[in-house]
């Protein structure tokens, strides 16, 4: 079990050193342990409270861990998305994860987004509980907790397409149940004033995601999974590091 000093669990498949870099960088207030396969990492670029746990299957070490308690907290790194979070689902014993990614523009600002896989806050519950995660989130990172709500077009736009005035009217009702603002297609005004912002489908959500990260020169520092009893982390390996994400994940144990 851990003592006193908590720690935090990364996995490591690809790019050893800016893994490694990441946890020496964020390693001080809790200890980091890289679970990678034999002969991955360099044990010797471990410093002081970095360790390197090798295992043949390391994203279901690293989940293991996390399930019993062993480490308090995970986060992806480099590991595989399918196989790692495929374990994860089956040790929480939950059907499927919701996450809420932490994102940055090329121009650095930082914000809050979910739904941000496709099979996330479809329904306007489950919108709201992930405000309600979201917003515990964004001020344990020190975000506005100021949240928007985006729909499928402007106001003026009702009428041109049934969806659209659909992904309006659950915009406005999500809005009115939770105290956030409906700031209609608007992103680029959103995430001036909101810490948080809630994309009308997990489709939408992903694609905002992928377009910041992959095509637009920003950068994803990681998504806590919010409907589990344990701190897990995903992660792109987009990042340019995971010295975040491992910041995350302490700060959601405090």
């Amino acid at each position: 079990m851990p003592g006193t000093r908590k720690q935090i669990g990364i996995g490591i498949e690809e790019e050893p050193e800016k893994v490694v870099a990441s946890a020496n960088e964020a390693g001080g207030p809790f200890d980091v342990i890289c679970y990678c396969r034999p002969g991955i990492a360099d044990i010797k670029t471990a410093g002081l409270y970095v360790r390197i746990l090798e295992h043949p299957h390391p994203e279901q070490a690293l989940v293991d861990d996390l399930a019993s308690g062993k480490i308090d907290a995970a986060v992806r790194g480099t590991l595989p998305s399918n196989s790692t979070l495929r374990a994860l689902k089956k040790a929480m014993g939950v059907g499927h994860l919701e996450r809420i990614a932490l994102l940055e523009t090329v121009h650095g600002k930082k914000f809050l987004l979910t739904p941000v896989g496709v099979d996330e806050g479809w329904t306007v519950a489950e919108k709201c509980e992930l405000i309600k995660k979201g917003r515990e989130i964004a001020q344990k990172f020190g975000l506005a907790e100021k949240t928007c709500i985006l729909s499928g077009g402007r106001l003026g736009d009702i009428g041109r397409h049934p969806q659209v005035d659909a992904s309006m009217a659950e915009a406005e009702l999500v809005a009115r149940l939770t105290g956030a603002t409906h700031c209609e297609i608007l992103i680029e005004d959103a995430i001036e004033t909101c810490g948080l912002i809630i994309a009308p489908d997990g489709i939408s959500g992903n694609l905002i995601f992928r377009t910041l990260t992959f095509l637009g020169g920003g950068h994803g520092h990681g998504a806590p999974v919010v409907n589990i009893s344990r701190i897990f982390v995903d992660s792109s390996r987009a990042s340019p590091n995971y010295t975040n994400a491992l910041l995350l994940a302490a700060s959601l144990l405090e």
